[in-house]
């Protein structure tokens, strides 16, 4: 069985499709699948599908830091909300995002700092959404490092110096998703130096398909082209991928 550690079943573009969708990823032998919160604006259609699918959807709660606008404060205290009364299984998607611009590079900051608080609080990881922002991402982990926070580094593309700078004050895996497939990419040469008990599998489904689906919308389902890329990287089998992947992502998780 693998498991997806970032799904986004209730997306627009997968949600009309995404009953089947689910399917067709149990079909593949993704048994389980995780989806990250965004903001408020989605969040009630997430509940709903993974009601829907109880042990295979599993859900996380969390303010994404493209959300974080005008009304930050109370779209905090939502997934805050979120957080203390649902059953989740992570903190996120949070982190920060400077792609579009830093006119809420503060706000941002000040988000991510509450909601790692709130995740050593309730003793659950995080999970990491990083764009253009890493310094700034450091100065706030290092600043939290007396939370000994624990989660994994979503959509993970950086460099192994990068790895190893969060994890001087965090303990973090990698999500590894698509992209690992692309040609060029320079993530497979990465890879090879983290160890294989620190990677976890993901599609961010819809988005960023693997090859040969890529610029198409993604699934759950083609998570294991994910794997079969990561074992070809590794120099290990695609079952020893799905084991070793499948027991980091239950162990994180407490899936």
């Amino acid at each position: 069985m693998f498991v997806d550690t970032h799904t986004h079943f209730y997306d627009e573009w997968l949600l009309p499709d995404a009953e089947e969708a689910v399917q067709r990823a149990l079909d593949a032998g993704v048994g389980k699948m995780i989806q990250a919160d965004v903001d408020s604006r989605e969040r009630t259609a997430m509940w709903e599908i993974g009601n829907r699918h109880p042990g295979v959807l599993f859900q996380m709660a969390g303010l994404y830091p493209g959300s974080v606008g005008p009304d930050w404060k109370e779209e905090l205290a939502l997934a805050e909300q979120a957080a203390t009364t649902r059953d989740i299984v992570a903190i996120g998607e949070i982190g920060l995002d400077y792609h579009e611009g830093k006119e809420y590079a503060r706000e941002q900051k000040e988000v991510l700092r509450c909601q790692f608080e709130l995740a050593a609080r309730l003793n659950l990881p995080v999970n990491i959404h990083l764009r253009d922002a890493w310094e700034d991402f450091f100065e706030v982990l290092s600043d939290c490092k007396h939370l000994h926070l624990r989660g994994n580094l979503h959509c993970f593309t950086a460099s192994y110096e990068i790895y190893e700078r969060a994890n001087r004050w965090a303990d973090f895996s990698v999500g590894i998703g698509g992209v690992v497939t692309f040609r060029n990419a320079s993530l497979p040469k990465t890879l090879e130096r983290i160890p294989v008990e620190r990677i976890l599998l993901e599609t961010d489904a819809p988005y960023l398909a693997p090859v040969p689906y890529r610029g198409r919308r993604n699934e759950s389902a083609f998570l294991p082209l994910v794997a079969a890329q990561v074992a070809q990287v590794k120099g290990l089998s695609v079952q020893e991928i799905e084991n070793q992947t499948t027991h980091n992502a239950e162990t994180l998780f407490g899936i």
